[in-house]
């Protein structure tokens, strides 16, 4: 069976007045979900996993974070990423100089320059973020980021993912702004707005961004989202199963009729592009 890989996203949010959610729309040329409406994310690389990053990230080990995500080992690594991935797809560094303890002050133009350009160093692997943390002698603020939602790919897929979807209120003064590389457009969406647009074809999500914008719904503000998320223990996997049968191709979520019964598929069995209905977000409204 395919391993899926381990990944990490986020969910800025903030009050305008109401809950908002800060989202990318991916390029079209990407390798995975071309043209979808994401959250700021990716995979967790090795580097990552760093013991020089952990130095970097006081109020969470990696012990901890393990325990708190029922792995052996590397949970930080998901944190870690979550934020490297924020700052390289968006320009948000959620992070503070160790000398002040304060966040991160890009009001000054030169650092607003000085971090831009290590923002398009990363994206062109000319730098490592261990690298430039360490060069701006910066520390990560693991502890803003809480667990939301834990998703694995379904089996069957040629390309699988572990993620877990974090929440963190979203800090001031940082770019907000895709990198006109792996993602071309951004926005602040009500969750329920990104949604209605969803089932009116006007943007694609995936199924994962999709059920987690669902979950969104349910708060008014972002204290009360991550006040949530922050107590939050034991965050179950789900993850969808495909099944295939006259009625067409289908997504099961645990709980769903028939979701123990069902079979995986095959590995690399399942064309993403000829279930494109089924991993995107629902049902479009109807137009007759």
């Amino acid at each position: 069976m395919v391993t899926p890989r381990d990944a990490a996203t986020v969910m800025l949010v903030r009050d305008m007045p109401d809950l908002h959610v800060f989202m990318l729309r991916r390029s079209l040329n990407a390798d995975f979900v071309g043209g979808a409406h994401v959250f700021p994310g990716g995979g967790v690389d090795a580097d990552d996993r760093l013991a020089e990053i952990e130095a970097r990230a006081p109020g969470r080990s990696d012990a901890d974070a393990s325990r708190l995500l029922g792995v052996p080992s590397g949970g930080l690594g998901f944190w870690v990423a979550a934020i490297r991935e924020s700052f390289e797809e968006a320009g948000v560094l959620m992070a503070r100089p160790r000398a002040s303890g304060g966040p991160v002050d890009l009001a000054d133009p030169e650092a607003a320059a000085r971090f831009a350009r290590a923002r398009d160093a990363l994206n062109a692997r000319r730098l490592r973020f261990v690298d430039f943390l360490a060069d701006e002698d910066l520390v990560l603020d693991v502890t803003s980021l809480h667990v939301f939602s834990h998703w694995i790919t379904p089996a069957g897929m040629p390309r699988r993912y572990d993620t877990w979807f974090f929440v963190a209120e979203a800090p001031e003064g940082h770019a907000y702004l895709h990198d006109d590389f792996e993602t071309i457009e951004s926005a602040w969406i009500r969750p329920a707005d990104a949604i209605a647009r969803s089932r009116r074809g006007e943007v694609e999500l995936i199924f994962p961004t999709f059920k987690n914008l669902e979950a969104l719904t349910r708060f008014d503000t972002a204290a009360g989202l991550v006040e949530y998320a922050r107590d939050a223990t034991d965050v179950a996997a789900t993850q969808p199963r495909i099944v295939r049968d006259a009625s067409g191709t289908r997504l099961l979520l645990p709980g769903d009729d028939g979701y123990d019964d069902a079979t995986d598929p095959a590995d690399g069995s399942v064309d993403p592009r000829q279930i494109a209905d089924a991993l995107t977000s629902a049902p479009r409204e109807s137009t007759g």
